[in-house]
């Protein structure tokens, strides 16, 4: 790792204005302005701020003042009904869930954070997941307990997901009776605030939406003959949506990482996929991006009204190393309870990702790596990030 210097004497990221590729009218000049500058970005930082996203702000707002309400008041029991589980026992397949502070590993040491993660279901019928008390319901009394509980104990009918439509939850607890392998689970959800599974629904359905427009852009940034090719991969994205919740480190502890374990908000690293957009709080100091080289790290503050947004490891990968995946970490020792919302837009599961053809001609002509399918590479990661100190 390059040196430790005072990351507010850096250079700040750069302002991509993503609305051009959100828009069915917009002119070819202002789809390669905005493609030209996320080049740009892309190549220098692989990290940038999103601007004109047109997420509503009370949505964002709302998202971000829900986690902090989950993690500062829900009680041991509360979190403890939707403790992510091993794979094989109850209803845990070793991803989804809450995950209690110092759970979570980045380069083998334990990152001082606590947070709850969902993926995308592996059933439509599951969308809707489970809170911590209708998983207690189903466990006791089955579905019609389930069913009886989510009308609030009236008369007999049909469960409804999240859109009115009706759900079987049998595909829940009869057609996929549990044990679930790695990632193979259903999404789980705070009983409290009582809105939270519903607005983060809706919070999932505007980043799938955002998250195409840039996939979109980068195929045009880079000059792609078939500009469409990265949301052709993710037509069924394997998203993961992180809440988490970071209080301030301890004065004095190491900044990064090397000085043993509790060091780092969250260690230094690199994201798994193709795109990371982060909905963060007000705090500042906190998000540090390693500079290129190596050489000390450029704080990514909270700019209003926009997201920070970095590619991953499969876009890097793609790109033949055109686009570099940028490793960052998170170092909180200000005031205050940290929060922030990342959403992972990924290939699909069965993805098979290996460097473009044309982005191997513009860098040299050698690939330099191999073909992966992202579900194998994403087993593969979660795996390491919960269970490596457990072995």
């Amino acid at each position: 790792m390059g040196s430790t210097t005072d990351p507010t004497s850096t250079p700040s990221l750069p302002l991509i204005d993503i609305s051009p590729f959100l828009s069915p009218t917009s002119p070819p000049s202002t789809l390669t302005a905005c493609a030209t500058s996320l080049s740009t970005a892309c190549t220098t930082h692989g990290f940038f701020y999103l601007t004109h996203h047109g997420l509503p702000p009370a949505l964002t707002a709302r998202v971000l003042s829900l986690a902090r309400t989950f993690f500062t008041t829900a009680t041991p029991l509360e979190k403890r009904l939707i403790t992510r589980q091993p794979p094989g026992h109850g209803y845990g397949d070793g991803a989804r869930g809450y995950q209690p502070p110092s759970s979570n590993l980045t380069a083998g040491k334990r990152d001082a954070h606590e947070a709850i993660d969902w993926y995308r279901p592996v059933l439509p019928a599951e969308a809707a997941g489970l809170t911590g008390k209708e998983l207690t319901f189903l466990r006791i009394y089955g579905d019609y307990g389930l069913a009886r509980l989510r009308r609030h104990g009236g008369a007999d009918g049909p469960l409804l997901d999240d859109a009115g439509r009706p759900l079987v939850l049998g595909e829940n607890a009869r057609g996929r009776t549990p044990p679930f392998a790695l990632l193979r689970g259903v999404n789980l959800w705070p009983d409290r605030p009582a809105e939270f599974r519903d607005v983060y629904a809706a919070y999932v359905r505007e980043m799938l939406r955002l998250g195409e427009g840039v996939l979109r852009a980068m195929g045009w940034a880079l000059g792609l003959r078939e500009r469409d090719f990265f949301v052709g991969m993710s037509r069924e994205s394997f998203w993961v949506m992180r809440a988490i919740g970071y209080p301030p480190l301890p004065a004095g502890g190491g900044g990064t990482g090397a000085e043993g374990e509790g060091g780092v908000s969250c260690g230094e690293h690199t994201d798994y996929g193709c795109l990371t957009l982060l909905l963060a709080d007000e705090t500042r100091g906190a998000l540090q991006v390693q500079a290129r080289g190596g050489e000390g790290w450029i704080v990514a503050d909270p700019v209003e009204g926009t997201l920070v947004v970095n590619i991953g490891d499969m876009m890097e990968r793609w790109t033949n190393g055109l686009w570099q995946s940028t490793r960052h970490r998170v170092v909180h020792r200000r005031e205050g309870f940290r929060v922030s919302v990342p959403f992972f837009v990924e290939p699909d599961f069965d993805a098979r990702v290996r460097p473009l053809e044309e982005c191997v001609e513009k860098s040299g002509g050698v690939e330099r790596w191999g073909e992966v399918v992202y579900g194998e590479h994403l087993l593969g990661k979660v795996g390491g990030n919960f269970y490596e100190g457990e072995k």
